[in-house]
């Protein structure tokens, strides 16, 4: 099985649609469908805020990883936020999400990426350990915090 990465464009909605979908039932995150395909399509349109890529083959993904894209000064220009990531059930286990977040840098290292950050629950050493095995560090004193709007 192969973590290729494919960036997700205007012909892949429905199959990652139904990706996102699966993993919002798996994390408890509601919406309706409407919602989610409303924020889905801008980012295979071509957005500059953000891209999806679809893991394992085009046409019958194992998982996607979804980054979005901001500007920071202490990190020196472009850095990117891991909003989500996703293997099916059935292939976890074999190294997939492993895999992904090592070829994930070198895909965007080539856009002038210089930091990728993401959140993980705190409730979840599993998670903790891929991270860490690829390269994520807790930063000492920072939390991330959210206002929603």
């Amino acid at each position: 099985m192969s973590a290729s990465l494919t960036l997700a464009t205007t012909e892949h909605l429905d199959r990652l649609d139904a990706l996102v979908a699966a993993f919002h039932v798996e994390e408890g995150i509601t919406m309706t469908p409407e919602a989610r395909r409303s924020g889905i399509a801008p980012l295979l349109e071509g957005i500059p805020h953000g891209a999806a890529y679809l893991i394992g083959p085009a046409r019958a993904p194992i998982g996607y990883v979804v980054v979005s894209f901001g500007w920071s000064l202490e990190f020196g220009g472009l850095d990117g936020f891991l909003d989500e990531l996703y293997v099916r059930p059935g292939v976890r286990g074999r190294g997939i999400a492993s895999e992904t977040l090592q070829a994930l840098p070198r895909a965007l290292a080539g856009a002038g990426l210089k930091a990728l950050h993401l959140e993980v629950d705190r409730t979840a050493p599993d998670k903790h350990r891929l991270y860490a095995r690829a390269g994520f560090r807790e930063r000492p004193h920072y939390m991330l915090m959210t206002r929603r709007f």
